[in-house]
């Protein structure tokens, strides 16, 4: 039985290159590539501090050229901006998490609210190059920097226009009480993590310690929603 005659369909399309396999590759090594150059600025953190974040630098870490700092990101302050929003709790460990509240609205409530900063507080304690950058925001006033806390704002923004209204004719300030909770996750993640020492004889490196604090976070906001009887 002879072999089925190609139809002409069938053999242009053999003939016509794949173009989109063709492109593929390079753009795939050039997405590693960025990929690697924005990991090396972590590295270059940990070894030299943030003087040490020139392009030279970063390129050896990376190994590649340093053009290719100014070819993919424009400048190093760019290149080091990309890994610090990377790097942000907020714009990134948590997004996903905050895309799903503001999706449902109706649904944020004192267990969400309590569950995402529990989360901020166990991902500090954990990286350590966000603990730098942290330490970094802390030391230092930069336009990248102050860039990267405006977003962070504006994130949080978003989600205090959803809580809010169930506290606005109640006497219960509740910006000022997450803001002492942040504040306080980040203090107790840094001072544990540079020197591990107590806080009010608290250890939170040890377990017991972690869960005495995110118990206490739990009870604070908790305590807000129980006093403008808010049942969510």
């Amino acid at each position: 039985m002879g072999r089925k005659k190609k139809s002409e369909t069938e053999i242009t399309q053999e003939s016509t290159p794949k173009e989109r396999k063709t492109l593929s590759g390079p753009l795939r090594d050039k997405s590693r590539t960025m990929a690697r150059m924005v990991a090396a600025v972590g590295k270059v953190i940990q070894k030299k501090g943030y003087p040490g974040l020139t392009a030279p630098n970063i390129a050896i870490a990376a190994g590649v050229d340093k053009k290719l700092v100014w070819t993919y990101f424009g400048s190093v302050d760019n290149l080091i901006e990309e890994y610090v929003r990377q790097k942000d709790f907020w714009k990134f460990a948590a997004k996903g998490y905050i895309d799903d509240l503001l999706k449902k609205p109706e649904n944020i409530g004192k267990n969400e609210i309590g569950r995402l900063l529990k989360s901020q507080f166990e991902v500090l304690l954990k990286d350590k190059a966000l603990q730098k950058i942290i330490h970094w925001e802390l030391g230092e006033s930069t336009k990248m920097l102050r860039k990267v806390a405006d977003r962070r704002e504006e994130i949080g923004e978003e989600i205090f226009s959803l809580i809010i209204p169930d506290f606005e004719t109640a006497d219960v300030d509740l910006r000022a009480r997450l803001a002492l909770l942040v504040g306080g996750i980040y203090y107790l993640s840094l001072h544990s993590k540079s020197n591990g020492s107590l806080v009010c004889g608290i250890d939170v490196n040890e377990d017991a310690g972690r869960e005495r604090i995110e118990n206490a976070i739990q009870e604070i906001i908790f305590e807000a929603y129980d006093k403008v009887y808010v049942n969510k």
